[in-house]
This record gives structure tokens, C-alpha cells and sequence, in this order.
């Protein structure tokens, strides 16, 4: 009898084992289903920050390699133009050394007269036109220091004295003669500039008055009353209508050499 309630109940215990072993179905309300959603919900697992972690480097990653782009292309930009802008600058001086030469002239005028002469006139016929105008350079070619400019001509006004004839010498040793002045504008122009009694280039041989380079005297500006003498000398102190004067060439005094281009 004792055996067999042991045996009956072994055999509830083996049931009892296999039950236990087998997994047991978790029922859940609907209620507790919903509760569970929402929990998850509200805290996303691990692969959710992994990826917006990622998403956004990968996305600064392509915003960064665009940056770098542009940049790279307007480096490339200012490269060309820095290039263009040399080739122009060595373009540009190539032609200045091998042009045409052109001499350019500066020019100084009077507040008075702020003319330029057209660049059609001859140097003469643009110093006969515009008086006030003196031209600072002659050509290609500039007078030398102490020299003053006045057309085409150079003239350099003494601080010494000598005869005609040494004045004379000392002008030609200069590659130049005694002034000749042949019109109004440069008769006025030597009388403003000097201060002085100065030979110029004008003697008397026999009746006639003649110029070192052989001309005739035409235009003369002669003072009312001349001195006695064979060689002509220009007077600053008077005015430059009536301001030649006569002395003997043997005397001494300045004088006015002209070199002309």
C-alpha cells in the first residue's frame, strides 16, 4: 500500500518536473501590451543613437568635403587671374622697350596761359603762337645744366665776362655760336631772363650788320639812341622792344650763347 502511494506520487512529481521545463506562454492584457509599446518608445535601444550618431558625422563629412571644393576652385580662380594679370604687366613692358621710341616732352606754362599748342604746328610755329609756352625738353635730347630752353634752341646766359671774339670762342667750344635772335618772342624771352649787358651774336662788317652764321640782320630792336661800336650787346634793363646797343668788340661784358638741335 505504502509502495504504491510512493509510486503515485513519484509520478506527480515527474509531471510536475516536465511542466516546469516546458515554457510556460506569457499572457498579457491588452492593456499591458500597450504599456510595453509605449515603453519602448521612450527609450529607443542602442542601434537608434548609433545610427543618427553616424548619420551626422557622415553628413559634416560631406559638408566639409563641399567647403573644400569651393575652396580648392577659387584658389584655382585667383591663381588665373594673378597669371593674366602678369602676362598683361610683361606684355606691356615689352612694348614700352621695343615701340616705336617716342620722345615725350614736358611741358611748362605760365599761370597766365594754360594753352598746349597742337601737336600739328612746328616747334617754330607753335613758340610764335603761344609765346608763354617753353618747352622743358627738345626732342629726345635735354639741355645741359645752367642752360635755359626756349623753342629748339638752347641758351646759356655768362656770369663772366670776355670780348665778342673770346664770346664768340667759348660759345663754339660748346658745339653752339653767339645768340641769334631773329624774332619777337625770343628777343623778349632773353631779356626777362638775364639781368645784364650780354654780347650776342651780331656784328658790323663794313656798312652791313650781320649774324655769326652769315645771315642778314632783317628784324632789329635797336634803342632809340645806340653808343658807337662794331658789335651788337642786348640791354635787360631796357625794355625788350628798343634794348640792343652798340660797343666796340674789343670791350668786355657777358654774353648769350645758343645751341641749337
Amino acid at each position: 500500500m505504502e509502495m504504491q502511494e510512493i509510486s503515485a506520487e513519484s509520478e506527480r512529481n515527474d509531471e510536475g518536473e516536465a511542466r516546469a521545463s516546458e515554457p510556460m506562454l506569457e499572457i498579457k492584457t491588452e492593456e499591458e501590451a500597450e504599456a510595453d509599446h509605449y515603453a519602448k518608445l521612450q527609450s529607443p535601444s542602442e542601434d537608434v543613437y548609433s545610427e543618427t550618431f553616424y548619420g551626422g558625422v557622415k553628413e559634416a563629412g560631406k559638408q566639409n568635403e563641399g567647403n573644400e571644393r569651393l575652396y580648392r576652385a577659387a584658389c584655382l580662380l585667383l591663381s588665373v587671374i594673378c597669371l593674366v594679370l602678369l602676362l598683361v604687366v610683361i606684355a606691356l613692358s615689352v612694348k614700352l622697350q621695343t615701340g616705336s621710341p617716342v620722345c615725350s616732352e614736358k611741358e611748362e606754362t605760365t599761370a597766365a596761359d594754360r594753352q598746349i599748342p597742337s601737336p600739328t604746328c612746328s616747334p617754330e610755329q607753335c613758340q610764335d603762337l603761344f609765346p608763354n609756352f617753353h618747352s622743358k625738353r627738345i626732342g629726345c635730347q635735354q639741355c645741359a645744366k645752367g642752360w635755359l630752353t626756349y623753342g629748339r634752341s638752347c641758351y646759356f646766359l655768362s656770369t663772366f665776362r670776355l670780348s665778342w671774339a673770346e664770346s664768340q670762342q667759348n660759345c663754339t667750344s660748346s658745339g653752339g655760336s653767339l645768340a641769334v635772335i631773329t624774332n619777337q618772342n625770343v628777343q623778349t624771352f632773353l631779356t626777362r631772363k638775364g639781368n645784364l649787358k650780354y654780347w650776342i651774336g651780331l656784328r658790323q662788317n663794313d656798312v652791313a650788320w650781320n649774324w655769326v652764321n652769315n645771315n642778314k640782320l632783317q628784324e632789329s630792336y635797336w634803342a632809340e639812341y645806340p653808343n658807337n661800336g662794331d658789335c651788337a650787346f642786348l640791354n635787360t634793363d631796357e625794355q625788350p622792344e628798343k634794348n640792343w646797343d652798340r660797343a666796340y668788340c674789343q670791350a668786355t661784358t657777358y654774353f648769350i650763347c645758343q645751341l641749337q638741335f
